[in-house]
Order: C-alpha cells, then structure tokens, then sequence
C-alpha cells in the first residue's frame, strides 16, 4: 500500500537525521541544540532575537466565531497553541494558531559568542517559536504548542469549455494553488490526540493522511545548512565539467557543427555551448530565425535573456512555451509576458510539450541552413549541472527537417507529416520503439555469440 511506505520513508527520514546525520554533525562541532541545552547566554542571545527579529512578523490567531479557523498555506509551517484563561475581552478560547511566514528562516546560526567555544551552533525556528509563544498571549497560560504543516492537492483545473485564453486562465488558477484540498497532514510527535482529531477535522483528512515527526515539519529546509558552514573539508570539490575536443579548440561553433555532429553529456560535459549556441543568435547578423521549446527554464535564465535580445534585434524568433509545466507554470507566464516581441505559442490544449528542441537558421554562401539542438534535460543552466542528460548539436537536414516539421505542427493547424529519423509522441513514439526493440531481438537471435554476457 503506498501510504503504509509513505509513513515507512518518513520515519526513516527522521531515524537517519536524530541517529546518524546529527551525532556525525556534532562530531565534526556542528551542532543543532535542542531547547534544553540552551545555556544561559544562549536564553538571552535567543530572547533578543525574538522580541527583535520575529515577534513584529508574527500574527497569532484565536479561534472563536470572530476568528475562524485560517487559510494555511500549503507546506507552509504553523503551531496550534492550547490556551487557558480569558483574554482582554473576555473572551476563552482554548486553541490558537500561529503561522510562520516563509521569510522567516527555519535554521538560525548562533553568533560565536555564545557557542561555548564551538564554531558551528544552530538552533531550529520551531525551538524558539516553542520557547517564547506564551509571550503571543499575555496574560494566558499556554497548555501546548505543535508545529504542523498540510500538504495540499496542487493540480490545476483548466477546462477547455469557453476557454479564450489559457494564460489568463492559469493566472487565475495559480491564485488558488496554495488553498487546494488538503492531502496530508504533518505533526509533532508529541501532538496529543485531541489536537490531532480538531486538525484533521480543520482539513477534511483521516487518521491515516497524519504523519507523526520528530523534529522539524520541512527537512527541506535543511538545505541550506552546507551554505551556512564554511567546511570546505566537508564538501565535495566543485566539478569542473568538460568539452568535447572539437569544441575545446576554439572552433567558431557554427563551424564546428558544420563538420561533424556534437554530442553533449550532462553534467560530466558542459552546458555552455548550448547557452553560446542561443547568445549567437542574437550577436551573430546571419542568423534569421530562432525555434525553441521551453519546459522548465527557471525565473532567471540567460537563454531566455538570449532569446528576448534577439527578438529585440528583429530576428525571427518563434518561442513554444510550456505553460503546464508543474511547478513551473508561473514562471513561464512571467517569460511568456517579456517575450512580447516573438511569436509566442502555448503550446497544445490537452498535451504537454516536453520536447527540448532548438533549431537555428542561418543565412550562408550556398542558402539557409538550418542548425539544431535536441536535448533530453530542460533547457536550465542550473539543473543541467545536477542532472544526467544528453544533448545534440546537429545540422543533419533530415533531424533538421523533422525538427522544423514538429515546429510547423506546433504552432499551427494540421495533421502530422511523416518524419524521417525523430520519434514523436502521441503519433509514432510507440509504435518505433517497439519496432526498434524488435530489430534488436532480430540482431541478438541472428548474432547470439555477440550478444551473449561474458
């Protein structure tokens, strides 16, 4: 049952963290320090910050018939306070919420002097909201506080019944993503059952969307810890990724396609000719026309900076811009509005486009000429450092005529043209890839000596 591995991973998780990651931390003098640790120093060093740097952000909640229950953001970190006694106004309510802006950092590094001589001394956001929440709610005893996060269903809902627009309607959906249904719900380990009961109830959940954690709701969080310490020892070295020898000799790049073609593997190989290949199209006078997709690209890309300058530039550029790309979505309507000075199209209603195509044309001696790049990984700089893909620099015209019919197809209005070497999905992917399987099976009965293990 996937929800019975679900719970099983998670508890992992939080096994690893407490039983190996923080006593080898601590080895090494970098410490995470529960509140019960905190000497006297540290108690005011973390009062001050507080009343300083986290009381005027925070907003406490008490629930009563004026004050429902809030919008909780999805994945967003809150603490459900037990109250006792009655406030200014003579109101009881028993139950507070006190939700954590995402602004706020989740780990805080102690300055050295109040580390006790350790160069390394973190405590987490959710200690000192536990430690200082009575002082939210003057006058009241707190009975409790238990951190708690909700995941929420971030499907987006676009129907194509009177849709004119789908940029607009994504608009209007991504407004909504964050206050999606909720499908799961994280809690301290120390929640009593009572408040796990009036959670789940908040949110329309069962007993078995609750997962119980020791310690921080967001291990994500913990990301940024490797930034925070300055151990190089610690740290693998920076990789240094490669090029290929025909482009390593400084080689005009459109020259070095010209003669052969280039293929790129990510992230052991280089990104940067593709990013030269697409600031080309910009500088380079005979360059005409640009087509690219783009699926995910990121919120600050200089392929898109590239594309953007050429269309300045009165090059022909023609943009395919995922807008269904999850997660991603907000950040291609925000390109899709700088793009303002290319054809931009959406892509197709009901599909997704995940090819990663580029294909350049170029004014040459004997005509245009048409250059192209095929990838398996998104066209993101940053990712293409982390992630196994390849990539191809070609001026095949038969890829190229492919690429360029796709484009057609993509764009406009039409049936699909026959190609001649690219599988494309949904009209001859499977039914190549079962005919390439076949061939192989044909090749390895044929030769079974060659095709044997050794």
């Amino acid at each position: 049952m996937v929800s019975a591995a679900a719970h099983a991973l998670v508890r992992e998780q939080y096994t690893v963290m407490s039983d190996v990651l923080f006593p080898a931390l601590r080895e090494q003098d970098i410490i995470f320090l529960r509140r019960a640790e905190w000497s006297t120093q540290q108690q005011e060093w973390i009062s001050n910050f507080f009343f300083k740097d986290l009381m005027p952000i925070l907003t406490p909640i008490g629930l009563d018939p004026s004050h429902p229950f809030p919008k909780v953001l999805n994945k967003s970190l809150n603490f459900a306070v037990e109250l006792e006694g009655r406030d200014a106004f003579g109101r009881q309510s028993g139950i507070a919420i006190v939700q954590a802006p995402r602004i706020l950092p989740r780990v805080i590094k102690l300055p050295p002097e109040v580390c006790d001589g350790h160069r390394h001394t973190f405590v987490f956001l959710s200690s000192i909201l536990h430690s200082h929440v009575h002082e939210l709610f003057p006058g009241m005893t707190v009975k409790g506080c238990y951190q708690f996060r909700v995941t929420r269903n971030s499907e987006l809902n676009v129907e194509d019944e009177d849709l004119k627009n789908l940029r607009t309607a994504l608009q209007g959906e991504l407004r909504q993503r964050q206050f999606g249904d909720a499908v799961r719900l994280e809690i301290a380990d120390t929640c009593p059952p009572h408040m796990e009961e009036f959670l789940l109830t908040q949110f329309g959940l069962q007993p078995r969307d609750v997962y119980r954690v020791d310690g921080p709701v967001n291990l994500v969080r913990l990301m940024q810890l490797p930034d925070l310490v300055d151990r190089p020892d610690l740290k693998f070295p920076p990789f240094r990724p490669s090029l290929p020898g025909v482009l390593s000799k400084k080689t005009p790049l459109f020259e070095a396609i010209s003669k052969g073609d280039i293929l790129l593997h990510h992230p052991y190989q280089s990104f940067q000719p593709v990013i030269d290949l697409l600031n080309l199209v910009a500088t380079d006078p005979r360059v005409v026309a640009v087509k690219m997709t783009v699926y995910r690209t990121g919120t600050d890309s200089v392929l898109m900076d590239s594309l953007i300058a050429a269309a300045r530039a009165y090059k022909q550029v023609t943009v395919v811009l995922e807008l269904m790309a999850r997660f991603d979505e907000e950040a291609n309507i925000s390109w899709a509005s700088l793009l303002e000075d290319a054809h931009v199209v959406y892509g197709v209603f009901g599909y997704k486009v995940h090819a990663k195509m580029l294909m350049i044309v170029r004014r040459e001696e004997h005509g245009l000429k048409r250059y192209v790049h095929l990838g398996t990984g998104n066209y993101h700089p940053r990712t293409a450092r982390m992630y196994t893909d390849f990539g191809l620099l070609t001026c095949n015209e038969q890829i190229a005529s492919d690429v360029n019919d796709i484009f057609v197809q993509l764009t406009g209005l039409g049936r699909a043209s026959k190609l001649h070497l690219l599988y494309q999905s949904p009209f001859t992917l499977h039914s190549m890839v079962m005919t390439a399987i076949q061939r192989e099976i044909e090749h390895a009965e044929a030769n079974p000596r060659k095709s044997s293990p050794r």
